[in-house]
């Protein structure tokens, strides 16, 4: 057994084959109603589990809204999606009391925010008064209504889209509040194979079908994230998560000769918990109950990318994140 793997077992074994078969019934899912995104599957599926956010960037039509509704139907769960316009305020999304003139009383009308999995379409036109309640929600899963607090569904997950282009009006997220989404995944147009499949499945209405597969439950989905907590990260990981962390900053066990030059500000702790919560998610979803230096390495530039601040030289040069990312990487041996 690996030196990575526990000496007992955290996770028994009927648990990981359970496991297996809820998240092969939701893989299942996902390929029927999206085409390819195979990186964006895996990057909601360990946001869930890790009991995260994400955070979706890509141009228009490459199935962001699709895939946010594919994994709601793949969990039983509520789905709300709201369009973020700059004059969208923030009972508009958390809720509001209504004053009902018969009775002369107020009622409490819950926003859209109080459902499962929650699409936020282009968060960065709404303003920033409306996108502090919502990360607001986020942090703290609750909301606050009247003076009385509404606790949010079990599990809760906000999926944010934003476009890279068409920036004129819109009010970016800055990088303290970027921080709070576990991941950010940058989606990719698909290949022209996946892209005629895609014509076909529409030209057949077989994207439209009933689903074939059995959706999990909201009660299977705690389940899952119960197990990925209890998923074993050995001490040799955490150091091995800790150097990275500390090399995007300028230090670490093998600093980066001239990083500060492209790098202004490093990852925080919180990047260090968001690398070894996705390292779980990810090892389970390979079957195994200990996590390994390729889950870390898996979902990198997803749980890493937006946590690093570019110097404007390096915004300048076109110095992608990844490329720092994977420099950093590269920079510190594995265990």
């Amino acid at each position: 057994m690996p030196a990575m793997a526990p000496t007992s077992e955290t996770i028994e074994a009927h648990d990981t084959h359970r496991a297996a078969e809820l998240l092969g019934r939701v893989t299942a899912i996902f390929g029927q109603r999206v085409v390819g995104q195979h990186a964006l599957r895996t990057a909601l599926v360990s946001t869930l589990l890790a009991g995260g956010h994400v955070l979706l960037e890509s141009v228009p039509g490459l199935a962001k809204t699709t895939a946010a509704q594919t994994l709601a139907s793949a969990v039983s769960g509520s789905f709300h999606r709201i369009q973020c316009t700059p004059d969208l305020m923030p009972n508009d999304i958390v809720g509001t009391q209504i004053f009902n003139y018969g009775t002369g009383t107020f009622t409490t009308q819950l926003g859209p925010v109080h459902a499962n999995l929650v699409l936020l379409d282009e968060i960065n036109r709404s303003s920033a008064k409306t996108q502090s309640a919502m990360l607001e929600a986020m942090q703290e899963k609750q909301t606050s209504i009247g003076g009385e607090v509404y606790p949010l569904p079990k599990p809760f997950m906000v999926l944010a889209t934003q476009n890279p282009i068409e920036e004129e009006g819109t009010y970016v997220l800055p990088e303290a509040q970027m921080d709070r989404f576990l991941i950010k995944e940058v989606l990719t147009y698909p290949t022209p194979n996946e892209e005629l499949d895609i014509l076909e499945r529409i030209n057949s209405g077989s994207l439209e079908a009933p689903l074939s597969t059995a959706p999990v439950s909201l009660e299977d989905v705690v389940y899952l994230q119960r197990l990925v907590q209890q998923v074993y990260v050995d001490v040799a990981i955490k150091q091995y998560v800790v150097a990275i962390i500390n090399t995007t900053r300028g230090g670490g066990p093998r600093p980066l000769p001239g990083f500060s030059q492209h790098v202004r500000v490093g990852a925080s702790p919180r990047g260090a918990i968001a690398l070894m919560r996705v390292a779980q998610a990810h090892a389970l979803q390979q079957g195994r109950t200990y996590v390994v230096p390729d889950d870390v390495k898996a979902l990198r530039h997803s749980v890493l990318r937006h946590r690093l601040v570019r110097t404007y030289d390096a915004l300048a040069n076109n110095v992608a994140p990844e490329a720092l990312i994977d420099a950093v990487f590269a920079a510190v041996p594995a265990p």
